[in-house]
């Protein structure tokens, strides 16, 4: 364990460095002011992080101060190194002869962590020293393992991605996306594949809340969409299908049952129609080109993973070139300024109202994820589009 001594009377220094040598403290160091103790840890003289820092490996897992020094006082260090977030772990007792009350909540106050008084009391100080030693190296513990898991999550979230389709842009249609998740985990997943020659099969899910748990319900659901997509095609048969396989599902607590909403459509560009299955989830909307009303993708089933036998209702619509159909999360909704009642309508008059502009996409992208930073939001955001040329 690496200590330093912070102290600008060289016989208290002394009297410190020789208690703790003697109680088997050998790696312990020292500095006569606030200002070398910001030089040792890597601080400018007033006490703030250097604009281009390189760090500085101290390596101090302790540091007795002295309250009262001159120019820069014990608290008033204390206080620079909690605003440094590489050097706020080190605990900090401060060593002083005032007995002020203030002045040691002010001390604690300021981030350290313990006290002593002077004269020490040196099974007193060895006492505190232990404790101080013994949750540093227990946060140590955790931040290592929280580093860890920072760096398996982005591995997670990589694969997470890497699992998401590519826009398509072929003679006939245009399938796309913006999505935005609130954390690096994300539980809303959307899907597109190509069936044959005319017919695409699009999926748009919203899993039960988000983070880690979540995101590995999206990739249980993404391997058994994909497979369903391929060999059952018609949208009755595949939300069967992720109901069928979300029930066998086991957790240990019974009373954990995730479930999710989804809408699965199938667009078929020769026919001219639409076929779809809303289990549960916001509406998706069809903006015709031809200036009608559009119309709401709405009805079909419950959510998907509730019930182990659901009754399933295929809808069929018509579609025509320049149509274009939008489905969205909840976290979209989220963004619509209206009443919980009215948001829905809302949203689908913003959508329309930009709808065919050549800029279409870069409006919505501006009015639904442009806003804040994804990590302060509740939840997912995604936009879906199914565009025929």
């Amino acid at each position: 364990m690496k200590i330093l001594i912070v102290d600008d009377n060289p016989m208290n220094v002394t009297v410190v460095q020789e208690m703790l040598k003697r109680a088997g403290y050998r790696n312990v160091h020292s500095a006569s002011s606030g200002m070398e103790l910001f030089e040792l840890v890597g601080l400018t003289p007033t006490g703030e992080e250097p604009e281009e820092h390189v760090i500085n490996d101290h390596g101090f897992d302790l540091i007795l101060l002295d309250m009262m020094m001159p120019k820069i006082d014990g608290i008033a260090a204390c206080r620079a190194m909690q605003n440094s977030e590489r050097l706020r772990d080190i605990p900090i007792i401060m060593v002083t002869a005032i007995g002020d009350s203030k002045k040691l909540a002010e001390a604690l106050d300021a981030g350290a962590s313990d006290y002593v008084t002077k004269p020490i009391n040196k099974i007193e100080l060895l006492a505190r020293i232990r404790v101080a030693l013994r949750l540093k190296e227990e946060k140590d513990w955790h931040n290592e393992r929280d580093r860890r898991l920072h760096e398996e999550l982005l591995l997670a979230k990589e694969v997470q991605s890497a699992v998401l389709p590519q826009p398509v842009s072929e003679q006939g249609i245009d399938i796309g996306s913006i999505f935005s998740p609130s954390e690096e985990l994300a539980g809303d997943l959307y899907a597109w594949h190509r069936i044959d020659d005319h017919r695409y099969g699009v999926a748009v899910v919203d899993a039960m809340g988000h983070g880690i748990s979540s995101s590995l319900v999206c990739m249980f659901i993404a391997s058994v969409l994909k497979d369903a997509m391929i060999k059952l095609v018609d949208p009755q048969r595949v939300v069967h299908e992720l109901n069928r396989r979300a029930m066998q599902l086991q957790f240990t607590d019974q009373l954990i049952q995730y479930y999710y909403t989804a809408i699965y459509l199938v667009v078929d560009v020769e026919k001219g129609i639409v076929e779809y299955v809303n289990a549960g989830h916001p509406p998706g909307v069809l903006l015709r080109s031809n200036g009608e009303a559009p119309f709401r993708l709405e009805g079909g089933c419950s959510a998907i993973g509730l019930f182990e036998n659901i009754e399933i209702h295929k809808q069929t619509v018509p579609i025509a070139k320049g149509d274009r159909i939008v489905m969205v999360t909840d976290g979209i909704l989220e963004m619509v300024d209206a009443p919980d009642e009215d948001k829905l309508d809302r949203l689908h008059e913003k959508l329309a109202e930009t709808n065919g502009a050549e800029n279409t996409i870069d409006q919505w992208s501006e009015q639904f994820f442009a806003d804040e930073i994804p990590s302060n939001r509740a939840d997912d955001r995604c936009l879906v589009w199914v565009h025929l040329k």
